[in-house]
């Protein structure tokens, strides 16, 4: 009975300084917050876009599975939000993850998430929405454009 009593205190004190760390985290994500962090941690879809083709970055779409199901981006990663903290491994801690949704309310959040475990994380302020109006039509032809002129000259920004 000592044992398992024993196992038992060993466990909770094991989940508790888990709990605890996590905690850390987001209190010295928040403790640290100012006007530089808030700056750093957004980002527009033409900027974005510009880091994907560069391979600096990429988008992770943490919509439902409803939503992804009648309609996908085409690129990036899917991981909905209340599956990203058991499918972290599949982010790369070398680019920058951008978090996306169709506006910006669960892709803070996962921002936020991120860089407590130590991502460097943004969300995209115009959403999804913002983006795919940034990809069709006249801008998808000259967002292509820069694609194919970039992939001839990389030195240059798009």
């Amino acid at each position: 009975m000592k044992k398992v009593s024993l196992l038992v205190s060993v466990f909770i004190m094991s989940f508790a300084s888990m709990v605890l760390a996590e905690e850390s985290a987001f209190d010295s994500f928040l403790t640290k917050f100012d006007y530089e962090t808030r700056a750093d941690m957004k980002i527009y879809s033409k900027k974005l876009i510009t880091l994907l083709v560069e391979k600096k970055a990429v988008l992770v779409d943490i919509r439902f599975p409803e939503e992804t199901k009648v309609w996908k981006m085409g690129f990036g990663l899917y991981i909905p939000l209340n599956e990203l903290p058991k499918r972290l491994a599949e982010l790369p801690k070398d680019k920058i993850i951008f978090s996306a949704c169709p506006h910006k309310d669960r892709s803070s959040i996962a921002m936020t998430y991120l860089r407590t475990k130590g991502y460097k994380a943004k969300y995209l302020t115009d959403g999804l929405i913002g983006l795919a109006e940034n990809l069709r039509g006249d801008n998808a032809k000259e967002f292509l454009e820069d694609v194919e002129n970039y992939s001839k000259s990389p030195s240059k920004p798009l």
